[in-house]
């Protein structure tokens, strides 16, 4: 056996399903699973002397556990959807969905060496084993989309290759159609309720990031505006080995972020006190953000504690109106003014007026909620989610009523998915920071 890892085949994968007959029938098996495990719930219910909900029998923690690991084995835009629903929900899924839920952010399975090799020999042609030193065909993560190997180059560069999973590309639309009759039979959206928006940004998104060319570009932009921050360090791409289904790039050193849970408090403030700066720049100054909050994304470098940012699929451009509603909304949140925060939510479009008309009294306590944590002087404890269960309540009685449903312009849900995200990291770090002091730089003036 050679010493060189170009021959040590990975640990066994799991092979990803690539024909759109074959990912249709994963979703088969996974309905008629789910529809199983309802019958048994019900059985369950009925005997112990009560009147089973359709959606009681569905969200199971069992149904539900089924759901994200079939979405982990089909991988592509199937699982990114469900990381998504787990990510953007944040603290109001209930904690047990939530929980389940979230195995989908770590839980990709990568693809066998065999199924690896024809991948590369498509992308580079049969002799790419030449391109480098060695390859390491085991992988050093798994995601949604693809998988990251390291590698050495001829030039003796360290690199991470990013290879993604076939058949991709070519089922984004079918997957994205699936999940979302999933959630229409599950009852969790409203009869009525027109997501056709939303999936079709959906599918222009998982497009976007299933080219890897484009990515690379989108690394290289976000790379050149933060190059003055020297607590933040990006990949440097190789466009030569680069091409739709394969990203080049440096490898760099880093430890999870989560690890930080156990750093001292100065070094957890430090570090998310960094990552909303960048997320303040990317929303205000830059107008592009890399929209995809994922805790995978953002890694520590040892010894110099330096931020490392990855995976730029989901960036973005920020349209300048998206921008100025966002200013005006914190502005008037940070102000203390009730009205002018329900007034700059609906004309930003985060609000709809039938939510005001319906629930005016609740979004009025949603907003004292936020504004009295946020008013407190000095630093703002994340890891006190103690106001999270009257936020809850409040959001739920909007929920519960179809009517109300309002679905924000598309601009603002990716980011808001980023500002969520980052709001959760916060609290996973437990961290303190001053949002006054953070945020007032980017406000400016209020406008005439």
């Amino acid at each position: 056996m050679s010493d060189d890892p170009t021959d040590r085949p990975g640990p066994p994968g799991r092979q990803v399903p690539r024909g759109r007959l074959s990912r249709l029938g994963q979703f088969g098996r996974l309905a008629g699973s789910v529809a199983g495990g309802m019958i048994a719930e019900g059985g369950r219910r009925i005997a112990a002397g009560e009147r089973p909900q359709l959606r009681d029998m569905l969200l199971t923690p069992a149904n539900v556990g089924k759901v994200a690991d079939r979405l982990a084995h089909l991988r592509g835009a199937a699982m990114k959807l469900g990381q998504m629903i787990s990510m953007d929900a944040g603290d109001l899924l209930p904690a047990e969905l939530s929980a389940i839920l979230a195995r989908l952010r770590d839980n990709a399975q990568h693809m066998p060496a065999a199924q690896l090799q024809q991948v590369l020999a498509r992308e580079w042609g049969p002799d790419w084993r030449g391109r480098f030193l060695n390859f390491d065909l085991r992988s050093v993560a798994a995601a949604s989309i693809g998988q990251v190997h390291r590698a050495v180059a001829r030039d003796g560069r360290k690199l991470a290759i990013k290879v993604q999973y076939p058949g991709v590309r070519e089922s984004i639309d079918a997957d994205v159609d699936n999940v979302a009759t999933l959630l229409k039979v599950s009852g969790v959206l409203p009869k009525g309720f027109d997501i056709a928006p939303l999936l079709g940004e959906a599918k222009r998104q998982l497009a976007e990031e299933a080219d890897y060319e484009r990515e690379g570009r989108q690394m290289t932009r976000l790379g050149a505006l933060l190059a003055d921050m020297p607590e933040v360090i990006v990949p440097t791409l190789d466009p030569d080995l680069t091409t739709t289904g394969v990203l080049a790039m440096t490898f760099l050193e880093g430890r999870p972020i989560e690890s930080l849970e156990t750093a001292t408090q100065e070094v957890r403030n430090a570090t998310m006190q960094t990552l909303i700066r960048v997320v303040l720049r990317e929303l205000f100054e830059f107008g592009v953000m890399q929209t995809d909050p994922n805790f995978g994304n953002y890694r520590v470098q040892p010894g110099s504690g330096r931020l490392v940012l990855l995976d730029f699929g989901a960036a973005r451009d920020v349209a300048p109106q998206t921008a100025a509603g966002y200013r005006d909304l914190l502005r008037a949140t940070l102000s203390g003014d009730r009205a002018a925060v329900r007034d700059a939510a609906l004309a930003a479009g985060f609000l709809g007026q039938a939510v005001v008309a319906r629930h005016g009294g609740a979004v009025d306590q949603i907003i004292d909620v936020i504004q009295g944590e946020l008013s407190r002087p000095g630093l703002f404890d994340f890891g006190d989610r103690r106001f999270v269960e009257a936020l809850r309540g409040r959001g739920a009685e909007i929920a519960a009523d179809s009517a109300a449903w309002h679905l924000p312009p598309t601009d603002i849900l990716f980011v808001q998915r980023k500002i969520s995200g980052t709001a959760l990291l916060a609290a996973r770090l437990k961290a303190r920071i001053d949002i006054h002091k953070t945020v007032e730089p980017w406000l400016g003036p209020p406008a005439s």
